[in-house]
């Protein structure tokens, strides 16, 4: 069975690629878990040259590996070739990890007591189309890093880069079938990922409803799981901050990537004594967003990812009070402008439920107080952002916003050196940073008695 891939910018048929079956994925986690005791237990520094060549494979490719996202999600070439590097970027953080990954010795009585982070075995990692390249490497390369041997499926909107990556990791001379693309549908290739006895950790990125189901299947085995979830982000402006500035980036923070970001900041809060001000400057920022061709290196976005997914974006605008509307081109593809909607209370749908399109809900509030009380009123946690000059407020509405990242006077979440990840319903675990290796083994602790 094959699955065709679309190009989102024109709805035309890229390619076809294969969808596996039970069995095929069956012999697929076979595989890894038969490479698995020759991976483990490689020399760390042979471990780490493989992951920097593989690395420097990637490098070799960016461009080629940019262009394939652009065709099959409709990222801009500019975004695309940052997630390519980002890729060999996290590749290369990671393959330093091999001769760290270091124990404790704890001082006991009797003896010498010492601990061991043991990898895991076979990891299982369900990406989302919406970042198809990064997300992936923030699975596999702490995982490979750590030990262990990875079986990853992508998107089926998206799995074109998933698969040349797979195939680079080849050229690099990863081991075979120490790293494999398996794609195919959720529902068969996912599923197993979480039935399967020899998958011991399942990565998942994507929504808060099918990380819920996934977390369940995994508790019937005791099974590591790691969740990055639905995001409904605020982004809050008090009336000291530089507002010229916080209005410039607010389009960019909610309207990458076509607002297909788990991270957008899709509710603004605005302090009532400046709206009115804030919001005209506003208008004509969103008004200037250039949503065009991706291949264009000017394009500041693309087109939504499916036609299915239009249809879900316009049903919030429907019926809604539409402060203003940028622009986006006509014809062919999945395109929706940048949209900016005034809630009328934190009721509002398009306030509380993940839009995930380029769809902006703007809400006054009245003082801190209150701008922490609308910004937790959501059962999600993922991202935000805050603007002050105030440097106490900047640290007790930091503290005080329940999130796994938030940015003061920026909109800055993810850095492959720090550690990514929500609270509340909007994951489980943490991705990235130097602690994410662990997150991919066991600790063993040994005691060893001495001697008379």
């Amino acid at each position: 069975m094959t699955t065709d891939v679309l190009n989102p910018s024109t709805g035309t048929v890229l390619t076809s690629v294969p969808s596996l079956d039970e069995g095929e994925t069956d012999a697929a986690i076979e595989r890894a878990r038969r490479a698995f005791p020759a991976w483990r237990s490689m020399a760390p520094g042979d471990r780490a040259r493989l992951l920097r060549r593989f690395a420097a494979v990637v490098d070799e490719h960016l461009e080629e590996l940019a262009d394939l996202e652009v065709r099959n999600a409709g990222h801009t070439i500019g975004n695309a070739r940052w997630e390519a590097g980002n890729v060999r970027d996290v590749l290369n953080y990671y393959a330093g990890a091999p001769e760290r990954l270091i124990g404790k010795q704890i001082p006991v009585a009797g003896g010498l007591d010492v601990t061991f982070h043991e990898p895991l075995g076979v990891v299982g990692i369900i990406v989302p189309w919406n970042f198809p390249m990064p997300i992936a490497g923030w699975g596999f390369a702490p995982a490979l890093a750590a030990g262990n041997t990875v079986v990853l499926k992508p998107a089926e909107l998206t799995p074109l880069t998933a698969i040349r990556l797979g195939e680079l990791a080849l050229e690099a001379a990863i081991p075979a079938d120490v790293f494999q693309i398996v794609p195919g549908k959720g529902s068969v290739v996912g599923r197993r990922f979480v039935t399967h006895p020899a998958v011991r950790k399942v990565c998942f990125t994507g929504s808060t409803d099918v990380g819920k189901s996934i977390m369940a299947g995994c508790a019937d085995q005791v099974k590591r799981v790691t969740l990055e979830l639905g995001g409904k982000s605020a982004n809050i402006v008090f009336a000291d901050a530089d507002l010229a500035k916080a209005a410039a980036s607010a389009p960019s923070a909610v309207f990458d990537n076509a607002g297909q970001d788990c991270c957008a900041r899709s509710r603004l809060l605005v302090q009532e004594s400046v709206y009115d001000k804030f919001l005209s400057l506003l208008e004509p920022a969103v008004r200037a967003f250039r949503v065009q061709d991706p291949a264009d290196p000017a394009a500041e976005m693309g087109p939504l990812i499916s036609a299915a997914h239009r249809q879900t974006v316009a049903s919030y605008v429907d019926g809604a009070d539409v402060g203003f509307v940028g622009n986006a081109p006509e014809g062919a593809g999945w395109w929706f402008p940048p949209t900016v909607l005034l809630a009328h209370g934190p009721d509002d749908r398009h306030w509380r439920e993940e839009v995930f399109g380029p769809v902006l809900s703007v809400l006054p509030f009245k003082d801190e107080e209150d701008a922490v009380r609308l910004a937790n009123d959501t059962e999600y946690g993922l991202s935000g952002s805050l603007w002050t000059r105030d440097l106490g407020r900047a640290l007790r509405v930091s503290r005080a916003v329940e999130t796994g990242a938030l940015s003061v006077n920026s909109h800055s979440s993810v850095r492959y050196w720090t550690p990514f990840g929500g609270m509340k319903q909007s994951g489980l675990g943490r991705e990235l940073g130097p602690d994410a290796l662990l997150g991919f083994t066991d600790v063993k602790n040994v005691f060893l008695a001495m001697g008379d």
